[in-house]
């Protein structure tokens, strides 16, 4: 509801907005799963701990309209996509989850990149 009064957003960036800030949810769950797993789990944290943080940062400067937004849209895209790959190659549930939310975020950020 509060994105909702935020005046500048457009639908598009309200979307892109939910997006990060689920994206951001499931890597630091994902995250948190890959540590139980133990032994090859490495690039999938670092790479869920790196979209968390950039995914985030991308939401907030959305919501307060900021000039590095479409630059950071590009970002947060790319790690999305990196991430995903690395999280689709293995068979965890949490890893598929965090690829399909992931995908989702990385063509909304794509958007935002190219508006």
């Amino acid at each position: 509801m509060a994105l909702q009064q935020i005046s500048h957003l457009s639908d598009e960036q309200r979307d892109c907005i939910d997006n990060c800030f689920e994206a951001t949810q499931v890597c630091e769950w994902c995250a948190d799963e890959c540590i139980d797993e133990g032994e090859g789990m490495e690039r999938c944290i670092r790479l869920c701990r790196d979209v968390a943080d950039v995914a985030s940062m991308h939401a907030r400067f959305m919501a307060r309209n900021s000039n590095y937004s479409t630059h950071l849209a590009e970002v947060c895209a790319g790690a999305c996509e990196e991430c995903a790959e690395e999280c689709e190659q293995h068979d965890h549930e949490h890893c598929q989850v965090c690829a399909d939310v992931l995908r989702d975020c990385a063509e909304s950020c794509r958007n935002m990149a190219s508006a």
